[in-house]
């Protein structure tokens, strides 16, 4: 389905269209396959569309995967009737050029784009939507949690720093921008050949603040066997009545 630029009123609230990186290797995961891995009789993947499917500030959802799982999760989606799924495409050599290729496909669109790890199935509505409606009012948003653990920055094996765990916070996705901006963004940090540990990452170097919304320590990311352990207690205590 082609993805036609869409216009919107200033009074109208912005569309809001959705990235979902689903490209790595999952080398961490003892060779479990994290997308499709189960989760409660769901792969973990279907978690994370469903709650874009239930979003009501979502229009598009393109998904950015493995050349070998396009057609297992374009198939998932006709299945499980992901109606806001437009296209599924292959990954990139690295997740910013797997970010930049679902961008590029939306880059006749204007208004807001939603950068979400495929990976983080537990995402809530209020998440989503407080961290849309951040993003609206300033360009750039994202949900955090404070960090628990005390942090020491390291050299030649010992320890060099402790900072102030009080400024730290741990930065969740979906990172939401404004989606011209995060994707000139993006394509400047590649040009410049700028290490990213994230989206947030290429709008700081430009000088744009990213406002912070609350995250959950429930927005976990899978990222080894033990995540899949974690996240199916929380889904578990969340059926409870």
């Amino acid at each position: 389905m082609e993805l036609g630029r869409k216009k919107h009123r200033k009074t109208d609230p912005m569309p809001c269209a959705v990235v979902i990186v689903a490209a790595g290797s999952a080398s961490r995961m003892q060779g479990i396959d994290k997308v499709l891995a189960d989760l409660n009789g769901k792969p973990v993947l279907l978690h994370t569309l469903e709650a874009f499917e239930m979003c009501e500030r979502v229009d598009t959802v393109v998904v950015v995967t493995r050349e070998d799982l396009i057609a297992p999760v374009e198939q998932l989606c006709r299945d499980h009737q992901m109606t806001k799924v437009q296209q599924v495409l292959s990954g990139g050599s690295d997740r910013t050029r797997s970010v930049l290729r679902g961008l590029d496909a939306l880059a006749q669109r204007e208004g807001l784009a939603a950068i979400h790890d495929g990976a983080r199935p537990l995402v809530t509505q209020e998440i989503l939507l407080e961290t849309i409606a951040k993003a609206e009012r300033t360009g750039a948003a994202a949900p955090a949690v404070p960090v628990k653990d005390t942090i020491k920055v390291t050299g030649d094996g010992v320890i060099a720093a402790t900072p102030d765990r009080s400024r730290l916070v741990a930065i969740q996705t979906p990172q939401i921008f404004d989606l011209d901006f995060i994707r000139g963004a993006l394509y400047k940090a590649l040009e410049d050949d700028a290490p990213l540990t994230d989206d947030c990452s290429a709008a700081e170097r430009l000088g744009m603040q990213v406002h912070l919304t609350e995250g959950s320590e429930e927005n976990l990311k899978i990222t080894t066997p033990m995540d899949l352990v974690v996240a199916q207690a929380v889904l578990k205590r969340r059926e409870q009545p």
